[in-house]
């Protein structure tokens, strides 16, 4: 009865209100130049590692240009978020035309999945550099890098695109309120007066794919390294080994981690709290921490700078 009643009174949606961040209006201002501030060093960190790669032939190797790809994606998706939240920051919520709503939930949705596959591509390329080091030159050749980095990219953007044209044919009834800082897909569902299991079963599938897999695999992946390094007889040489595997299974830490947890919680409203701020990590903590991460740890993007400091002066 209660969906009758909903689908009767469904109309046409042309906004939604996103709520944002729960928090006492005196300290929005605050949290808005601090989330400011995180995003202008997010773009810029990440376009710096983007302008090193591309300008050093010395760091065109297959490595450098995975991380290269990887931060390039992460100046669209941290772009794909930040800005209506800092608007929601600015005033009570933050209005975002229906036709908006689904294309950043594509957005969002699809660089997600890339980094999901683009993370996994970086660990099979440590694994080769570890586990077979005499062949690395030819087992990650360039064409092979190429079509690795391109497949994760349409391995992400491909299956969202089904999730964007069911949610455009529900039916959406009341104040269209969103209860969260961006379009994310079950606040989205809520806001609906028709069936959403078909479009359930097809995230849930989907989900499984892009999420427990790819973790899976750069779990093995790091089991068959962990065991190369182990067997490398000089502690200099299992050190150096580590130290190249170090700064990406840091970021594999920080941007899996909040979204296993997302995944295991429940979605009950006494949760909504917890899932904002599991969404801050990888939302906004991921992007930020990627140019700190791979540059305190790699010596060759830092010796890079160095020389290109001395010739500036």
């Amino acid at each position: 009865m209660a969906t009758t009643e909903c689908l009767r009174n469904a109309t046409h949606v042309e906004e939604f209100l996103l709520l944002g961040l729960h928090i006492l209006p005196e300290w929005k201002p605050v949290l808005f130049v601090v989330f400011l501030t995180i995003y202008l060093i997010t773009v810029a960190g990440n376009s710096l590692i983007v302008v090193t790669v591309s300008a050093s032939h010395h760091l065109h190797s297959p490595m450098y240009f995975f991380l290269c790809n990887f931060s390039f994606l992460e100046i669209f998706y941290s772009t794909c978020t930040a800005p209506i939240m800092l608007s929601g920051l600015l005033k009570e919520g933050a209005t975002i035309s229906f036709a908006g709503c689904l294309m950043q939930f594509y957005l969002f949705i699809g660089l997600l999945t890339s980094e999901c596959f683009l993370l996994t591509v970086m660990a099979y390329d440590r694994y080769n550099a570890i586990c077979f080091p005499l062949h690395y030159t030819t087992l990650m050749e360039r064409r092979l890098c190429l079509m690795l980095v391109v497949g994760s990219w349409l391995w992400g953007f491909a299956p969202a695109f089904p999730t964007v044209i069911l949610l455009f044919r529900l039916h959406f009834s009341g104040r269209y309120e969103i209860d969260h800082f961006f379009c994310d897909f079950e606040p989205l569902l809520k806001t609906a007066c028709s069936d959403t299991s078909s479009i359930r079963v097809y995230a849930f599938v989907m989900s499984f794919i892009v999420l427990p897999i790819p973790f899976l695999l750069i779990i093995v992946s790091y089991a068959f390294i962990i065991s190369a390094i182990l067997k490398i007889p000089s502690a200099t040489g299992r050190r150096k080994a580590f130290s190249t595997c170090s700064s990406h299974l840091a970021v594999v830490t920080t941007f899996f981690g909040p979204l296993i947890a997302i995944y295991a919680t429940p979605t009950v409203e006494s949760s909504r709290t917890l899932i904002k701020g599991l969404s801050l990590l990888y939302c906004v903590a991921t992007p930020l921490l990627n140019p700190f991460i791979y540059t305190l740890r790699n010596t060759e993007i830092r010796e890079t700078w160095r020389k290109a400091f001395y010739k500036m002066s």
